[in-house]
């Protein structure tokens, strides 16, 4: 179990719920990779009346945390106010807040995120928000208060994986209080493991998993690299050699030697 917002979570991945085959598969990704935690968007949302409503109605079947989020916004006034939309209607306080930039990319929009972040705060929101890894970026939406960072390994849905471990590791030893959950560009489990390692407290990933050719299957598979990487990171990794270092004694005679001398 880990502490994410005051609330207990007893797994470290967080899924989206966009673009799957069918809403059955999804709600059989979702179940096989343990998750507490769900995010979904009312911009990008299936839209229909029936099939709007059966979306929902899986999500609720799922008993999952949601975390609503503000995909499709590219200034502060519109992310707030589907916010507040969020807010009334999945009864949290909790939103994934992102205020779109640039449309090669999708790379936030610093400015805007940041005042975003401080009109929410204010509101009584917990702040989750989309960001890069740019050191000074995050430290501002601290200030702002902001508990819950998000920033991202490569750009959403590029599956190119971390990118820029330095800048990451950056953040993770200059903000050591903070909770910091890798978001979008993760596209293999190995990624995921590799951020844990990194001792990162959660991954969300969402394209990774629905666009797989077999979603419930990728769901476990990350679901089980993200407890690897985890306890590899609590184990403590091995520090990176430029020499080879013998794992077995060189120095006088092997202690196979020594049983065989004593019978």
């Amino acid at each position: 179990m880990w502490i994410l917002s005051g609330k207990e979570i007893s797994s470290r991945l967080l899924l989206g719920t966009a673009q799957y085959p069918s809403l059955q598969i999804m709600q059989d990704a979702i179940r096989e990779s343990c998750t507490n935690v769900v995010t979904v968007s009312l911009r990008r949302q299936i839209s229909a009346e029936n099939a709007g409503r059966n979306f929902w109605d899986y999500i609720k079947s799922l008993n999952c945390h949601v975390l609503p989020n503000t995909a499709g916004c590219r200034n502060a006034e519109d992310a707030v106010t589907t916010a507040e939309m969020a807010r009334e209607i999945f009864h949290t306080n909790w939103i994934k807040l992102e205020v779109i930039g640039d449309d090669y990319n999708l790379q936030p929009d610093p400015f805007g995120l940041v005042k975003a972040a401080e009109m929410l705060v204010k509101k009584g929101f917990e702040v989750f928000p989309y960001c890069t890894d740019d050191f000074v970026l995050c430290q501002r939406l601290l200030d702002a208060g902001c508990k819950i960072l998000m920033p991202w390994a490569a750009p959403i849905g590029s599956g190119k994986g971390i990118l820029n471990p330095y800048a990451l590791e950056t953040l993770r030893a200059r903000l050591p209080d903070a909770t910091l959950i890798i978001d979008a560009g993760i596209g293999k489990p190995s990624h995921a493991a590799q951020a844990m390692e990194m001792g990162f407290d959660a991954v969300l990933l969402n394209t990774a998993v629905s666009l797989a050719k077999n979603p419930p299957k990728m769901a476990a598979a990350f679901r089980d690299a993200v407890r690897a990487g985890r306890a590899g990171y609590e184990a403590g990794i091995m520090q990176e050699r430029n020499m080879a270092q013998p794992s077995t004694p060189v120095i006088d005679t092997p202690f196979w030697h020594l049983q065989e001398a004593g019978k």
